[in-house]
């Protein structure tokens, strides 16, 4: 009805909210003279109502200048590898949109933005299952069941140990460590991915915590049956073990996902050491590592609240977590500066003369 339309001689009912003739004496005011006949009806409100929500997301709400500027800040973001969750300022990103308005946008092409610049859109090859190895064998006192049975809180504060391998070509592979609580991950390079490697590199990470410092960090370490740990009793001596005590655990044979978090946060890795790009980790150095741990630990995680790695693993170990992450060059990289994309460290070597990793 406009607002010009005569009412004087409507229905009374429609001089009040909700301005319908609903419930009229006469049944849909058939035969009454009384003009306009106005009902409700549900299935046309709801209609008229998903109509008006579908279009008011439909297109960018703003501006031609403002526009532009959030969708060049979303492809720069995108060129670093970070997620929408990451980008978003709800959760302290550089970016004033929603996570959902900007999967939106880059679903819609905007910019000429696809989903294929969405690190988790793009598919993953089939899994290539390699033959069945013979566990490593371990004592008694170590399998999980034991580490379950040291308490929910306990299990929630310890480490996950594993390794991960570059080109087949190489002998060098990095040894990862993961704070559960913090999911801080440090990557260690081994020469080889043997016992003797694997000592050789918890033995420098004694060096900088000392004998107590280590207790105090790793009260628990739960690590897979790879043949780079069967020597239990050098690991479990360098961290700190004591008589009656047991600190190393091991995971049940084919059983990764018991270690998920170490296995999960592997990607954040691979994001700056892709497999199958014929990257060499012979070629690696501890500046490589340095770099892209303190890319990946400054990271903003949603498990954390979108806190970093790095700052939650200060907050709870203090100075023992300053002296690691410092010995190890682990340094905290503002958001802006974030880059998680493999030519991070291609130009790093670059810049120090060093040959390309492929």
């Amino acid at each position: 009805m406009g607002a010009g339309t005569d009412l004087s001689s409507a229905c009374p009912r429609l001089a009040a909210w909700p301005r319908c003739r609903d419930g009229c004496g006469r049944y849909r005011a058939m035969g009454c003279k009384r003009r306009p006949h106005v009902f409700y009806e549900a299935r046309a409100a709801q209609l008229c109502a998903d109509s008006v929500l579908v279009s008011s997301r439909r297109g960018i709400d703003a501006d031609e200048p403002a526009a532009a500027a959030r969708l060049e800040a979303i492809r720069d973001c995108l060129r670093r590898g970070l997620s929408p969750e990451q980008m978003a300022a709800c959760n302290g990103g550089p970016v004033d949109l929603s996570p959902s308005t900007i999967y939106r946008w880059v679903a819609a092409g905007y910019d000429g933005m696809t989903n294929m610049e969405l690190r988790r859109k793009v598919g993953y090859r089939p899994r290539r299952r390699a033959a069945v190895r013979a566990a490593t064998r371990h004592s008694a006192r170590r399998p999980y069941a034991a580490f379950l049975a040291l308490g929910e809180d306990a299990c929630a504060a310890a480490w996950e140990m594993d390794t991960v391998e570059g080109a087949r070509e190489d002998s060098a592979c990095l040894l990862t460590l993961l704070h559960r609580p913090s999911r801080l991950q440090l990557a260690l390079l081994l020469g080889e991915k043997t016992a003797g490697c694997v000592a050789a590199a918890l033995e420098g990470v004694r060096a900088v915590l000392g004998a107590d410092g280590t207790r105090r960090v790793f009260r628990a370490v739960l690590t897979d049956n790879g043949a780079e740990f069967s020597d239990e009793g050098a690991i479990a001596a360098l961290l700190g073990e004591g008589p009656g005590e047991t600190r190393l655990f091991y995971c049940d044979p084919r059983r990764s996902d018991q270690k998920g978090a170490c296995e999960r946060n592997h990607v954040e890795i691979r994001k700056l050491l892709p497999k199958g790009a014929g990257l060499r980790f012979d070629r690696l150095s501890p500046a490589d590592m340095a770099l892209a741990m303190s890319h990946v630990n400054s990271e903003p995680r949603g498990a954390l609240g979108f806190s970093t790695p790095a700052r939650a693993f200060r907050a709870m170990l203090g100075d023992d977590a300053a002296a690691l992450l410092d010995a190890y060059g682990v340094e905290d990289v503002p958001l802006a500066e974030l880059d998680l994309t493999p030519g991070l460290i291609e130009r790093a070597r670059a810049e120090r003369g060093d040959a390309p990793l492929a």
